[in-house]
């Protein structure tokens, strides 16, 4: 670690103001502090200095994301032995999802990261670390067949008009990995949506029976189909779901995984927890009004499954609680988090077209957070006025 303190130190001279490589001064700085902690101290004014910064913020929530990521990892190369009628080792299952991951994971840093490093090198700017976590999430929440140009082309979209051009890291009213999510959604529907994009094999090489059909497709087969809800419905049981032992998205089948990065993230103090329970009793909520109604498969699904099939509980926990996008008020981050629970579940039964609800009423309430703030720091103020004795 001295030798590279000591040859940063050297190339320093290089890359500051009047020296031969002092356009490039951005991304040195970003280099180095990604490396080391800033050595810089305020001199003047006032100022709050704690413990955490925003890299090692960024940090805590890769961490939280990793048994997700793992286990998504390995879950790749489970679906594919099960498609083709093989079983083989742990291990193996883990280093076929890695091999199929990896390039996907590549190229979404590769490509969201040279586009802020032009950005901060255009504005003379220095490099922030928020695209550390988007850059992760962006491949965690697409399928593990995902063709890499279309990876690179939604990375570019969600960083260039999700994200820099509200101003950049802070500044952003949507989330930039949903975003990067719903332009697939939307321009290629055909690698985002059907029965064959979930398992990494091609359909001539699947056995007899098999179906690379997520949970959330069968129910939608079944309510539209006119079926009643039987738990044959789904190929897998609810624990099986709950584990993650399911066709899906690469960090999103396991919800037992998602809430061990969020226990990671409560205890952190980085991620709300406000926002995870009342987004998981929105859907909860819901999903028992609809069991009262009743009608087709969907309505009659048990609540608790709306939790644990499909992304529901990776949204929640990692996507939910951005801290730049969501609700920051208290008060309004439990209205927040119920009303995206609400949300999901109404866009999975009445446009099962759509029965990945939960990335749609996230990017929704994005947009409504500061509403929902504005109308509880009036609400506040309107209650303190009251207390006040003319």
């Amino acid at each position: 670690m001295k030798f590279l303190r000591k040859t940063l130190d050297n190339l320093k001279p290089t890359f500051s103001k009047g020296g031969k490589l002092s356009f490039l001064h951005s991304t040195f700085d970003g280099i180095e502090t990604f490396l080391f902690v800033p050595n810089r101290t305020t001199q003047k004014g006032s100022h709050i200095r704690d413990g955490i910064d925003l890299k090692r913020t960024m940090f805590t929530v890769v961490i939280a994301l990793l048994p997700a990521l793992l286990f998504g990892m390995w879950n790749i190369g489970y679906q594919y032995y099960n498609a083709i009628g093989q079983t083989d080792t742990h291990l193996q299952y883990f280093f076929y999802g890695l091999i199929q991951s990896l390039p996907i994971i590549i190229v979404s840093y590769g490509v969201g990261l040279g586009i802020e490093f032009a950005f901060c090198q255009i504005k003379g700017h220095p490099i922030n670390e928020g695209f550390l976590v988007s850059g992760l999430l962006i491949p965690m929440c697409l399928p593990p067949d995902i063709p890499l140009i279309y990876v690179a082309v939604a990375t570019a979209f969600a960083v260039i008009v999700g994200k820099e051009v509200f101003g950049g890291t802070g500044m952003n009213v949507l989330n930039p990995a949903l975003t990067a999510r719903v332009f697939l959604y939307f321009a290629y529907p055909g690698a985002m949506s059907g029965d064959e994009v979930w398992v990494a094999a091609k359909p001539e090489n699947w056995t007899d029976g098999y179906s690379g059909a997520t949970n959330l497709a069968e129910i939608y087969k079944a309510s539209t189909g006119g079926e009643a809800f039987t738990p044959g419905v789904f190929k897998a049981s609810a624990w099986e779901s709950f584990m993650g032992f399911i066709p899906g998205s690469i960090g999103e089948t396991s919800a037992l995984m998602c809430l061990i990065g969020a226990v990671i993230l409560i205890i952190s103090g980085i991620g709300s927890w406000k926002i995870m329970l009342s987004t998981f009793a929105g859907g909860f909520l819901m999903g028992q009004i609809l069991n009262m109604v009743g009608g087709n498969a969907y309505f009659d699904m048990p609540a608790y499954y709306h939790l644990i099939i499909g992304g529901f509980a990776f949204g929640a926990v990692f996507m939910a609680t951005d801290p730049v996008s969501a609700a920051q008020t208290e008060s309004g981050k439990w209205i927040y988090g119920l009303l995206i629970g609400i949300l999901t579940v109404l866009i999975r039964v009445f446009n099962p077209a759509y029965p990945e609800g939960i990335m749609m009423a996230i990017l929704l309430m994005n947009v409504f957070a500061p509403l929902i703030d504005n109308y509880v720091i009036e609400a506040n103020i309107k209650r303190r006025l009251k207390r006040v004795t003319v």
